[in-house]
C-alpha cells in the first residue's frame, strides 16, 4: 500500500479536502490521511511515500522530521533541503539568469546587530554604505521587504530616502531587500504544480486580503502563454513541486514580483470555490503521480535545474 500525507497547521479547508480527493478516487494501492507523528528516529523511514508540507517553514522540529523521511525515501513536496537553503534575493539573483523580468533589487544588511556579533564582525562591510548608488539603482517609490519569509510581514512601502532611513530603523535583526515598485496595469497569482500544471489566476494585490482573487483581468492568449512559460521556468530551474508565482505586468511585460511561496494559500476563503477545487484536484493528481513513481530508499525528491546544472558544472545561460 502506497500512504500520502499532508503536515498541515492552523489551516483546514485545503488538507482536509487533499486527503478526501485522493481517497474517492478509489484508487488501488493508494491512500491518503493527516500525517501521524509519534516518534522521529535517526535513519528511521516515516511510514509515507508522499508527504506535502504546509507547515515546516513555521516548526523547525517538522523540517528535520522531513529531511529524515526524504533520506529514508519519502517524496516529499517541496523538498526540504532545497527551500532550507532559498530565499527570495537568491530566486531574483536567478531571475536574472534564465531570462525572466524582475524588479530592480537589492539586499541590506540588517539594521540592528545579530546575536553575538559586533562592529568587529562586519570588517569587510563598507560603512557607510554607497546609498546614492543603491538608491539611483532602485529608484523611489520603492518596496522593502525581508529577504527570506512571506504573508506580507514587514513589507513597507517607501517614498524617499528619508522614509527609508525611517522605516529601515523599525526592522532591527531583518535581513531586507530593497525593490523597484513595478507600477502595474494587470496582475496574475500563478499556481504551479508539479512543474507542468499551472494556473494563471486575476489578483489585486491593493484590495483587502479576502478579495483579492475577485480582480478580473483578462489576459489575450498571448500573454497567458507569456505567464505560463514565465512561470514554468522559475519552477523547473528551482525545483518547487508546489509554489505560486506572483506577475505584475508593466508595459505588457510580466515581472515576477515574487516567485518563493512554497506553501502557498489555498484556503476555500481566500482563493474562491473555483481556483480551490483546481488546486485540490491538482495537488492530488500530483501526489498520487509521485507515490505511483516512488522507489523505496532511494532520493525521490525533485532538484531543480539550477541545482542539477551546478552539479554536472553546465553553465546556466
Amino acid at each position: 500500500m502506497k500512504k500520502i500525507g499532508i503536515l498541515f497547521g492552523q489551516e483546514r479547508s485545503f488538507p482536509m479536502a487533499f486527503v478526501e480527493r485522493i481517497n474517492s478516487k478509489n484508487i488501488d494501492g493508494i491512500t491518503a490521511e493527516p500525517v501521524r507523528i509519534d516518534k522521529v528516529m535517526q535513519g528511521e523511514p516515516s511510514g509515507y511515500d508522499v508527504i506535502v508540507d504546509r507547515i515546516s517553514q513555521d516548526i523547525p522540529f517538522y523540517r528535520a522530521f522531513l529531511k529524515n523521511a526524504a533520506l529514508c525515501g519519502t517524496a516529499v513536496i517541496n523538498n526540504p533541503f532545497w527551500w532550507s537553503a532559498d530565499e527570495k534575493f537568491f530566486n531574483n539573483c536567478l531571475a536574472t539568469k534564465i531570462d525572466v523580468p524582475v524588479p530592480k533589487t537589492v539586499i541590506l544588511p540588517s539594521r540592528d546587530l545579530p546575536p553575538d556579533t559586533t562592529d568587529q564582525s562586519f570588517s569587510n562591510l563598507a560603512y557607510p554604505l554607497d546609498w546614492d548608488g543603491i538608491f539611483n539603482y532602485v529608484g523611489f517609490p520603492a518596496y522593502m521587504k525581508p529577504f527570506a519569509g512571506g504573508g506580507w510581514k514587514n513589507v513597507y512601502k517607501l517614498t524617499s530616502m528619508d522614509d527609508f532611513f525611517d522605516k529601515h530603523a523599525e526592522t532591527n535583526q531583518l535581513i531586507m531587500m530593497l525593490q523597484e515598485e513595478i507600477i502595474f496595469e494587470e496582475y496574475y497569482r500563478c499556481y504551479c504544480i508539479g512543474g507542468k500544471y499551472v494556473r494563471i489566476m486575476s489578483y489585486e494585490p491593493r484590495n483587502p486580503h479576502h478579495l483579492r482573487y475577485v480582480a478580473d483581468f483578462k489576459p489575450s492568449e498571448a500573454r497567458l502563454k507569456q505567464m505560463t512559460d514565465i512561470v514554468l521556468r522559475i519552477n523547473n530551474y528551482l525545483g518547487y513541486d508546489f509554489n505560486t508565482v506572483e506577475l505584475a505586468v508593466r508595459d505588457g511585460v510580466p515581472y515576477a514580483i515574487d516567485f518563493c511561496n512554497p506553501a502557498p494559500d489555498a484556503d476555500l476563503k481566500s482563493v474562491g470555490q473555483e481556483n480551490f477545487d483546481w488546486v485540490v484536484e491538482t495537488a492530488a493528481t500530483f501526489a498520487i503521480e509521485k507515490a505511483q513513481a516512488n522507489v523505496p530508499g532511494a532520493d525521490n525528491l525533485t532538484w531543480g535545474e539550477y541545482v542539477k546544472r551546478s552539479a554536472g558544472g553546465k553553465k546556466l545561460y
